[in-house]
């Protein structure tokens, strides 16, 4: 029975994550509920072997579909993969506590400014381009990829609201090259709880085969409806994202 749900929750990770990132909402709490006695760090790294491949099957889906910027997405994600790595390696020496009680508030802002900006997202114009555009991808890339590794929550989201906002992308757009990042940073992360043995590799298996069925769902559903239906399910996720911070940071 406990497989069942975790396989449920897997595929509707999958699904969610695939549009605009934050499956692991649904995901870990459901590890941490049916495992209560297991290390943290293992039910992470679990959750980050079933996630990799859920992504990166949304990564796919998406390339055949829609027009990637590899000018962002590249730069973005190298070094998502060199800062995640790093900031998984911190997150063993400090304490990020400290950021518990920002996040809900960093949350608050973006689904604020998401909303009051009604065009925000719908239509796809670039702002910048060569040197610049490569520039400013770097630093989101390692920007974020550091935080996902020494922290996590919402790192989907902020790469889909930051390429929206300072690239000038369509929500579909932003979350096609998110999905490229969100594969380096998972990988990074992986390969540390993987040297570090923080894994359960049959389990991992089982929920990566749902996470790459609700992914598949997930990135056509994305693809159909188009950035609108994107930007509906962005300010949903942020919204869950920031009661749940919220009660953690503050009330648990």
């Amino acid at each position: 029975m406990d497989y069942l749900v975790l396989a449920i929750a897997a595929f509707a990770a999958g699904l969610v994550d695939a549009v605009v990132g934050g499956g692991g909402l649904i995901q870990l709490p459901v590890l941490f509920t049916v495992f209560p006695n297991m290390a943290p760090a293992t039910l992470v790294g679990t959750s980050k072997l079933a996630g990799i491949f859920g992504t990166s099957v949304a990564a796919v889906s998406y390339a055949r579909r829609v027009a990637i910027a590899w000018t962002v997405a590249a730069p973005a994600a190298i070094a998502a993969l060199i800062f995640s790595f790093c900031g998984a390696y911190t997150v063993t020496k400090v304490s990020p506590d400290f950021l518990r009680g920002a996040l809900p508030v960093v949350l608050l802002l973006v689904a604020i400014y998401t909303f009051a900006k009604k065009d925000f997202g719908s239509v796809h114009a670039p702002l910048h381009s060569g040197a610049k555009e490569q520039t400013l991808a770097l630093l989101i890339g390692a920007g974020i990829g550091f935080y996902d590794g020494f922290f996590g929550p919402g790192t989907g989201s902020f790469l889909v609201f930051l390429f929206v906002r300072i690239f000038g992308f369509d929500f579909l757009g932003a979350s096609a090259v998110a999905k490229i990042v969100n594969v380096a940073c998972n990988f990074a992360a992986l390969v540390w709880f993987g040297y570090s043995g923080h894994l359960l590799w049959q389990l991992g298996a089982i929920m990566a085969v749902c996470q790459i069925g609700g992914s598949l769902v997930g990135s056509r559903l994305a693809m159909k409806h188009g950035s609108g239906f994107v930007r509906k399910l962005f300010l949903i996720v942020v919204s869950v994202l920031i009661v749940k911070t919220g009660y953690d940071a503050w009330i648990r």
